[in-house]
């Protein structure tokens, strides 16, 4: 039985790269300061939500955190990176 692995799923859900797909599960679970949620969880999280796009890793782990599906406490938010074009 040849069983799709997460990052997998990701990847050819939301059209991204597999490294790309390993890299965000990562960084999903580095968005908890302790106790890390699986790669298995993570999915099965994004497919219940019916996402049409991916949102950020901090997203995610925040919208886990705020359901009770993983209530273990979050790192701060990183800071959003704004390009010099972007500033007025």
């Amino acid at each position: 039985m040849n069983t799709i692995k997460p990052f997998e799923k990701i990847s050819s859900q939301f059209q991204i790269s597999r490294e790309s797909a390993k890299y965000f599960l990562g960084r999903v679970q580095k968005s908890f300061k302790t106790e890390k949620p699986t790669h298995k969880l993570i999915m099965e999280f994004i497919d219940a939500q019916g996402l049409e796009f991916l949102l950020t890793p901090y997203e995610i782990a925040a919208l886990m955190n705020e359901s009770g599906v993983w209530a273990y406490p979050l790192i701060t938010e990183p800071p959003i990176i704004v390009d010099d074009e972007d500033i007025p």
